[in-house]
């Protein structure tokens, strides 16, 4: 009887660990180079607690909190390192917590740890055992700097050539209308000139001036 006693009691507090257990997942890596991440933690938990806290900390001993939450039902409190810019949102349906980074430096890349605690009610549990994340924020790579002025360079010289393109075009076209209307005035300035001229016309009109001159000797009579 006390065999059967102890072995209830024995599987009630198995079953107790097993239900209070808390397991979380992360992404492995995660390379930035615009200097923003958003860190996702999977969370596991079967069991009563209804306040949580969950933390993201910095380092392989995780000696720094990075930035924090905590929520009981609809309320949430959000608090975050005076040197890092975090922001931290949970999913309660879909288990997760989101931590956003933003503002990163090449000398924060480490490994990062996210921390689920259940605060209330008793007892007080959260997860021992986390793979981490490495965070790697890496600088934008520079180009150099003969390739950042090859396209400017480029460019240039096609406009400048579509430029010329078209000025010489326009050239060409003004030069020959003004040759073919140079040579339609001088057709018709010799067309013009072919007309033959009339002269003058007399202001008296019965002066005949082609007329012969009369002789009025040769109307005398003879006289011997």
């Amino acid at each position: 009887m006390i065999f059967w006693i102890f072995a209830a009691l024995s599987f009630t507090q198995a079953a107790e660990v097993t239900e209070n257990k808390i397991l979380v997942e992360q992404h492995p890596l995660i390379v930035t180079y615009n200097r923003s991440v958003n860190l996702a933690c999977k969370y596991a938990y079967n069991g009563t607690g209804n306040e949580f806290r969950a933390s993201l900390n910095k380092g392989a001993d995780r000696a720094v909190e990075v930035c924090y939450i905590s929520w009981n039902g609809s309320s949430h409190k959000n608090h975050s390192n005076a040197n890092f810019n975090c922001l931290v949102t949970v999913d309660s349906n879909e288990k997760q917590v989101n931590f956003s980074l933003w503002n990163l430096n090449t000398e924060q890349t480490d490994i990062y740890f996210c921390k689920i605690e259940v605060m209330f009610p008793p007892p007080y549990i959260y997860n021992d055992k986390s793979n981490g994340t490495v965070i790697n924020v890496r600088e934008i790579p520079h180009r150099p700097p003969e390739l950042q002025h090859e396209r400017p360079f480029w460019a240039l010289v096609v406009t400048l050539g579509v430029l010329a393109f078209y000025s010489v075009l326009i050239t060409a076209a003004f030069v020959i209308c003004w040759w073919k209307n140079k040579r339609n005035r001088i057709l018709m300035s010799d067309y013009m000139n072919m007309t033959p001229r009339h002269p003058p016309a007399p202001k008296n009109k019965h002066y005949q001036p082609y007329a012969p001159t009369r002789i009025h000797t040769e109307y005398r009579s003879w006289e011997p």
